[in-house]
């Protein structure tokens, strides 16, 4: 009798273990209003669904187990409900409250599972779709300052150098990795910057190497693009400013096939007439417009399974590209204007596709994520290399699409617990990629050579390097709950990759064959690399967390590239860099969620620095790991809704990033720059940000928003000679909106202020934008 006892008991847990039941409930507003059409989605799965014209949703055949239930809808504050799904699981009801009255509980994908943000142990910025418009955040270079101790900068063709925290990208492969819609955009070449028709933006500060590789060691940005949904709609945005600039998106989201088949498309129009004049012809210099789009083909097999097929691309046309005076003092004496001999058109074209499988079941997740990248990027004609109305130097990189394409493919299979996980949360997975990158430059000696100093003169140095590399990589991290309020977390991640780089260099005066100085030699070089991750985390409530943890980061060797200077020899291979970061952090949620308080201070040490110097005029970075440097600093995040109506944002960071040792080389001799500054790394970031809405009627929303900005001390060589002081910048936007239309007026460094954005270790300088103000028209249909 015992046994057939606990044979029933057994089977009833089975049962009870694989029961399903439907997830049904009804979404009001805070007066008991239904409202249609918010989202309802269910985390780390592929449920989703809307709510009809009463405010009910039902989210079919769930499998058992516990839940969250991620609820949103446009003007409302999202919120996260924890639901335990088991036999006739009962109707939930969720009432959403005014956003002027409340933070959004947002969800994020950092550790490559949708989890509650203040939830995770580690330092994140997150901007909704809502805050990259009232921020008029248009590139990733905006959201400087924003996010705490990011510093990101144009050095004068539309590429973005970004560092967080001290670690900063100074050659072509990044410091902080770029992941769009959950693809790698792999090096500086080949991502897209362009923000629009955004869910939602997330940077996570700090070495991420754990899930994320190479290249994130100062953290990770992720971009997270509109999904298309059972209901149907879409936007258009027209914006209007100073120089020149207009931007038109337009974008629309429909189901082909209800519940199976789902198509969205949008697109995005810049131009500008530019910020600089040439004195040389009395022309603007940077005039360029740009065209990006995003498409979206996703088919649901079934409630478990889905593929999704993405493809970006942008065509960016430049009439002036590295718009540069030739020293700070020339760029902040004559603002915004040089005066340069060869002027050209820049072409670049980059297009980015990738496939995604992804299953969710009871017993585990797993994703596919296949992906192509490439960009073609050359100048129509020879550009100015000195800068200057003498025709001295200039560089020619339109050899023909056989040089100066780089391709890209990467995959990523990676399997992970199940939603209804609970103790323990595990991810793992691998990742492949390959890299083929040709490049050809040549440097031209024109005439007048001879006021460089430089005793040739009517001939072209062309230097031919074609990179190949590949790489492999295994990883795993896993969340042990060991009480309710205490998590531990532990990762691990080995990384393998092989480079091969083939030169070549050539002599070729005018009119006369090329004559072959450096024969075709090629070199191999391999680098591994482990970076564990620990991390634990105390939760004595649902709004608090506290947290420790230590990462490893690291950046990838590599090998050098053929120059134009002779003393420095190719084919040299560079070690990776490392880096050791511990943290502790707070996260706080108070006031019934009307108040977010999140701070954090940090250490990080780095090995094996690698340290780039540019090769001139063939503009050339060769890099060699020459020093150990140290960073630390603290962070604060703070959101408030004091009012009805009225929002607070204040972020702050410091950073105090130095050499412990440094020795580079300067012509011809060892320099010793020990105790240096790190360059592109402001002491101080601060934002301060003001929003009031008032409602006139039951329809129309009045909105005025301030910002000010500050960026402390800084510098843009290794030797901190050109050095930017620190200075504010203004910003405002005020406008009104009428149910699903808005009209905004806005301005940007309403103060005017003239600073260094950007500067070459040589001098050449590229200024921040001036005062900018404009308007913008946006409809949601």
């Amino acid at each position: 009798m015992k046994k057939i006892c606990a044979l029933v008991l057994m089977l009833a847990a089975c049962c009870t273990a694989f029961a399903q039941s439907a997830i049904t409930g009804r979404v009001t507003g805070s007066k008991g209003e239904p409202i249609n059409g918010a989202l309802i989605t269910l985390l780390n799965t592929n449920y989703a669904t809307t709510t009809n014209q009463q405010g009910v949703f039902t989210l079919p055949a769930v499998q058992a187990g516990n839940y969250v239930v991620h609820v949103s809808s446009p003007g409302m504050a999202a919120v996260n409900i924890n639901v335990l799904v088991q036999a006739n699981t009962p109707p939930l009801k969720i009432q959403l409250t005014d956003a002027s009255r409340q933070l959004d509980e947002v969800v994020v994908t950092a550790q490559k599972r949708e989890e509650e943000l203040q939830s995770v142990p580690a330092s994140i910025s997150t901007l909704s779709a809502r805050q990259i418009q009232d921020y008029r955040v248009w590139n990733l270079k905006d959201i400087t300052a924003i996010v705490p101790n990011l510093y990101s900068a144009n050095p004068g063709d539309n590429r973005n150098v970004t560092g967080i925290r001290g670690i900063a990208t100074t050659s072509y492969d990044p410091a902080v990795a770029t992941y769009i819609d959950g693809v790698n955009q792999f090096s500086l070449d080949t991502y897209i910057t362009q923000l629009f028709d955004v869910e939602r933006v997330e940077v996570l500060r700090g070495p991420q190497g754990t899930l994320y590789g190479r290249n994130a060691m100062g953290g990770v940005i992720n971009v997270i693009t509109k999904q298309p949904t059972n209901t149907p709609g879409g936007f258009a945005e027209a914006s209007y400013g100073s120089y020149g600039q207009q931007r038109y998106t337009l974008g629309y989201r429909t189901p082909l096939i209800k519940d199976k088949l789902y198509l969205g498309a949008a697109g995005l129009y810049t131009g500008m007439d530019g910020f600089y004049t040439n004195l040389f012809n009395n022309t603007k210099l940077d005039k360029q417009h740009s065209f990006t789009g995003n498409y979206y083909l996703k088919y649901l097999a079934s409630n478990t399974f889905g593929l999704t097929l993405n493809v970006k691309h942008y065509a960016n046309r430049n009439n002036g590209p590295f718009a540069l005076a030739g020293s700070p003092s020339d760029a902040l004496e004559n603002p915004f204007k040089v005066s340069q001999n060869a002027t050209t058109k820049m072409i670049d074209n980059i297009f980015n596709a990738s496939l995604s499988a992804n299953y969710t079941g009871s017993d585990f997740n797993f994703t596919s994520n296949t992906a192509y990248q490439q960009n073609y990027r050359y100048y129509t004609v020879p550009i100015d290399g000195d800068f200057s109305p003498a025709d001295a130097v200039s560089v020619i990189n339109n050899y023909g699409p056989n040089f100066n394409k780089v391709k890209v493919t990467t995959q990523e299979f990676r399997f992970s617990s199940p939603a209804s996980a609970t103790n323990w949360r595990w991810t793992a997975g691998l990742y492949g990629f390959y890299r083929y990158a040709p490049t050809k430059t040549g440097t031209y000696y024109g005439a007048d050579a001879g006021l460089l100093g430089l005793d040739v003169t009517n001939i072209t140095s062309i230097n031919t390097n074609i990179e190949r590399n590949y790489g492999t990589a295994v990883f795993g991290q896993v969340v042990y709950s060991i009480t309710p309020m205490l998590d531990v977390t532990a990762g691990l991640r080995y990384d393998y990759e092989h480079k091969k780089n083939i030169i070549k260099g050539e002599y070729q005066p005018d009119g006369e064959p090329a004559i072959v100085t450096q024969n075709d030699t090629a070199a191999k070089a391999g680098f591994k690399a482990f970076t564990p991750k620990l991390s634990l985390a105390y939760h004595p409530s649902v709004s608090n967390n506290v947290y420790v943890s230590y990462s490893r980061g690291f950046r990838a060797g590599g090998i050098s590239q053929l120059g134009s200077d002779p003393s420095q020899p190719p084919l040299y291979a560079f070690k990776p860099e490392y880096s050791d970061n511990f943290e502790i952090g707070s996260k706080n949620q108070l006031f019934d969620n009307r108040l977010r308080v999140n701070a954090s201070l940090f250490y990080t040490n780095v090995n094996n620095a690698q340290v780039p110097t540019l090769i001139l005029p063939s503009a050339i970075t060769l890099t060699r790991n020459a020093g150990k440097l140290t960073s630390k600093g603290a962070e604060l995040e703070l959101a408030a809704t004091v009012l009805n109506g009225l929002d607070i944002q204040y972020n702050f960071g410091y950073t105090h990033a130095r050499y412990k040792s440094l020795v580079v080389a300067a012509n011809g001799e060892a320099v010793n720059l020990t105790g240096n500054h790190q360059v592109y790394t402001p002491d101080v970031t601060s934002m301060l940000a003001l929003q009031y809405a008032c409602a006139i009627g039951s329809k129309t929303r009045l909105i005025a928003r301030g910002e000010w900005r500050y960026l402390g001390d800084h510098y843009f060589d290794l030797a901190n000679q050109i050095e930017q002081k620190a200075h504010s910048t203004y910003n405002a936007r005020v406008g009104a909106s009428w149910d699903r239309v808005s009209v905004f007026v806005w301005g940007s460094n309403l103060g005017n202020k003239r600073y260094l954005d950007y500067a070459y270790d040589f001098g050449a300088s590229h200024l921040g934008n001036p005062r900018v103000y404009g308007v913008t028209l946006r409809t949601d249909f």
